[in-house]
């Protein structure tokens, strides 16, 4: 610590021997910096300020019947590129500065120069509070250049609202267009489908199903009928041929006549109810003796005529009612074959129904869902363009945003650049620490010894001792007038900077 603090003492005490290094350099950066702050050019900041409301009183009574623009992003993105590079070239046709660009590199060079003083700063209490300023070194032009900033602040605020709407309005107009004639193509495509698939429409001719079933349990009837009715006729064609197309007359006799038989039997058991509720003179007792002795006469008619007609051999009344019943029978069969027949095509129909219903119903199906997604796509859309309508004469005829100029554009009297107080106070000092470093530099380039162990670490060699140096009264006088001189160079400096910091702030004034 002790050899640290001998080694910071040592180079304190070369600089100060080389000290006159530092009153000349402080002497020379004074004068150069004096000189250049004061041909500096003044530049005047003009300035305004505006206030963006954007809860007006309309917009909670319009609040879900019109299109709310987020107008704080529109502002804060509008603050971000007021500074871009069409809003610059507008401003400088506004201002007139374009005139004095004569070519593309001036242009250029006085574009970047607008956009390097010009600034767009918000509150920080969070309001929509917004300052505009621009330096320059006209006041008027720095004056026209802010209220030209103003003015494109405003309207492009308001016009990108205006713009925003018109192009959704105009979107949500071709998109009705487009629904409405794709509603206009499937209806006509709904109509064509139901007239060529007539019958097979969904709700259209009953239930397939129910049918299908009905007309399947009838065919299984009509075949068991069927099945009965071969099977009766092949059993009265096996009875046929046990049968003899003719017999004798002696077993004609001998037989009866089953109709007749048959019929008085009947008649005779009618007769028997009859009895047991009415008397013998009843009317219908009467006729049914009548009718059984008329019978009876007729079988011994028939009786006495085979009797009559000789021995010989006669048709076989038996064989000739199996071949009727046989006749009935074959008619029955085919009957009841054509109604299986029927049966089985009108169940073949159905089930080619059924299959064409199936794709007809799907088909129809995704009809009426495409019908109804772009009739609800229309009638969204449509709300959605009167909603666009009403926001557009809204932002016509009234302000959805409020603007206004709290500080007009204005020009202070005193150049708000450069602060030339302050610049006259930093250029001493600068020059000061200058001379400072030059006089340390030289120190060390051209070593001087002040101590012992400057000395070791010039020669590289012991140090036996050192002797004291003894000044003379002719010495001390030469010192002490050296540092009067020293001392009247430094405070003559410090003189200048009050003399010329006072000049300053009078012609502030």
């Amino acid at each position: 610590m002790d050899e640290l603090l001998n080694q910071l003492m040592g180079y304190v005490r070369a600089t100060w021997h080389r000290r006159w290094y530092i009153v000349i350099v402080a002497w020379v950066v004074s004068i150069a910096g004096w000189f250049w702050v004061y041909t500096l050019p003044s530049r005047f900041e003009a300035s305004a300020r505006v206030y963006v409301d954007t809860q007006t009183l309309l917009k909670p009574l319009l609040s879900g019947l019109t299109v709310e623009p987020n107008v704080d992003q529109q502002i804060r993105l509008m603050t971000r590129t007021l500074v871009s590079r069409p809003n610059l070239e507008k401003v400088a046709r506004m201002t007139d500065m374009d005139i004095k660009a004569k070519t593309p590199q001036q242009t250029e060079a006085m574009l970047d120069g607008l956009a390097s003083q010009i600034k767009l700063e918000a509150s920080n209490t969070g309001a929509n509070l917004y300052t505009i300023a621009y330096q320059n070194e006209h006041p008027e032009l720095a004056k026209r250049v802010v209220q030209a900033l103003l003015t494109i602040f405003v309207e492009s605020s308001l016009g990108k609202t205006r713009k925003d709407l018109s192009s959704s309005r105009k979107f949500i107009d071709e998109q009705l267009k487009v629904y409405e004639q794709k509603l206009i193509d499937t209806e006509n495509a709904m109509k064509e489908f139901k007239r060529k698939h007539m019958g097979l429409m969904p709700g259209e001719g009953g239930d397939y199903y129910a049918k299908l079933s009905a007309t399947s349990t009838a065919l299984r009837q009509a075949e068991l009928d069927l099945r009965e009715a071969t099977d009766r006729r092949d059993q009265l064609k096996r009875q046929l041929a046990d049968e003899e197309p003719e017999i004798s007359a002696a077993a004609i006799q001998t037989q009866s006549n089953p109709e007749l038989d048959a019929r008085i039997q009947s008649l005779q058991k009618n007769l028997d109810t009859l009895r047991l509720t009415y008397t013998e003179l009843h009317p219908d007792i009467v006729s049914t003796k009548r009718l059984i002795k008329e019978l009876e006469a007729q079988k011994k008619q028939e009786a006495k005529t085979i009797k009559n007609n000789g021995s010989g051999r006669a048709q076989n009344p038996v064989y000739q009612q199996l071949t009727i019943a046989i006749a009935e029978a074959d008619a029955t069969v085919a009957s009841l074959k054509a109604r299986v027949d029927e049966y089985q095509s009108r169940l073949n129909q159905l089930k080619r129904a059924v299959d064409s219903s199936l794709d007809v119903e799907a088909e129809y199906t995704q009809l009426t869902r495409d019908y109804g997604m772009y009739k609800q796509n229309y009638a969204a859309m449509l709300a959605r363009s009167e909603t666009a309508s009403l926001s557009g004469e809204v932002e016509s005829k009234t302000d959805v945003v409020d603007f206004r100029v709290i500080d007009p554009p204005r020009v202070p009297l005193k150049p708000s650049w450069p602060n030339r107080p302050l610049l006259i106070s930093l250029v001493p000092l600068a020059g000061i620490l200058a001379g400072i470093v030059v006089a340390f530099l030289v120190s060390q380039l051209r070593r001087t010894v002040t101590d012992r162990r400057v000395l070791r670490e010039l020669t590289g060699l012991p140090l036996l001792g050192s002797v004291t140096r003894i000044e003379t009264d002719a010495v001390k006088i030469k010192k002490r007038k050296g540092l009067i001189a020293y001392g009247l160079s430094f405070f003559s400096l410090i003189g200048a900077y009050g003399i010329l910091l006072t000049l300053q702030m009078f012609m502030a004034r």
